[in-house]
């Protein structure tokens, strides 16, 4: 059976960072307290308790999904915007954009009784229209209960993201994501992964929470799940984080069709909340951004 390796909150940068790239996912043990994890609980239970189940094998017919962390759970904001966890994602992401967003935010929550789910790779979001050398995903899984074989721990393929797309795994080349609570599991966009079937009596929990690529379309759409009037109440980095800011020179610049005094025309959407802050307001020489148009 395959198997998914466990590194300390003291583990270098680097060298989780060298498991990724060989693996594509790594778990990171202990990372939050008993009272970060109560909190979420208690945060989210008023919203998991009104949730449907799923509707098809995907979603799972005994798994509830809720979306809009940001709003719902400051503690979950904190996981959002943690140091580390972003270091790591400037790091994985940065050869391949200016800027990365958060893409999705979920909290799975996988009922007794459910089946597991197929194995999947989720930059299939994007269709297949990204070359495959492009890593697009920078994901996080954090175990607010225990993660174990029997109760739906995320089944995942070490080092399937270097596999051609049409290979499948072998029974023994599957793993499970078996970590603590309080731990976290770092995956890539491009590795084969699922959720797990649970035997047991009890739910297991997890946190969902991803980073793609200023430049892609989110998985979901941020700017309806926080409004301005519901972002107006977040710090401006995790605005700037969820995508009210620019990915670019010119990329995601707003204009408020309602104003009539030239305050927000072609503007960054910092502006909009009284934010002086453009990391892209000027540039050096217009012979950069033409310069930084095309990649070798």
């Amino acid at each position: 059976m395959g198997k998914v390796k466990h590194v300390s909150t003291n583990t270098p940068v680097e060298e989780i960072l060298n498991i990724l790239d060989e693996d594509a996912g790594v778990i990171i043990d202990d990372f939050l307290d008993s009272k970060d994890l109560n909190s979420i609980k208690e945060d989210l239970k008023p919203f998991l308790n009104v949730t449907n189940n799923g509707q098809d094998n995907f979603t799972g017919f005994e798994t509830k999904r809720v979306g809009g962390l940001m709003a719902r759970s400051e503690t979950c904001q904190n996981l959002a915007l943690d140091p580390l966890i972003n270091i790591m994602a400037n790091s994985f992401l940065g050869p391949h954009c200016e800027n990365y967003q958060l893409h999705f935010s979920s909290a799975i929550q996988i009922g007794p009784g459910e089946s597991s789910q197929i194995l999947h790779r989720d930059r299939g979001v994007w269709g297949g229209y990204i070359p495959r050398k492009v890593e697009t995903q920078f994901s996080t899984v954090w175990a607010i209960n225990d993660f174990t074989k029997e109760n739906g721990a995320t089944q995942v393929v070490p080092g399937s993201h270097k596999w051609d797309k049409n290979r499948e795994p072998m029974p023994e080349e599957i793993a499970y994501v078996e970590m603590k609570a309080g731990s976290v599991f770092i995956y890539t966009g491009s590795v084969l992964h699922g959720g797990g079937n649970n035997n047991t009596n009890e739910s297991r929990l997890g946190i969902f929470l991803h980073y793609a690529p200023s430049w892609l379309r989110q998985q979901e759409n941020q700017y309806l799940s926080y409004p301005p009037e519901v972002a107006k109440d977040f710090s401006p980095e995790l605005r700037s984080l969820i995508g009210y800011s620019k990915g670019g020179y010119v990329l995601g610049f707003f204009t408020d069709p309602n104003d009539k005094e030239g305050r927000f025309e072609s503007v960054s959407p910092e502006k909009l909340f009284g934010d002086s802050k453009d990391k892209y307001g000027t540039l050096t020489t217009p012979e950069n951004l033409v310069k930084g148009s095309t990649r070798k």
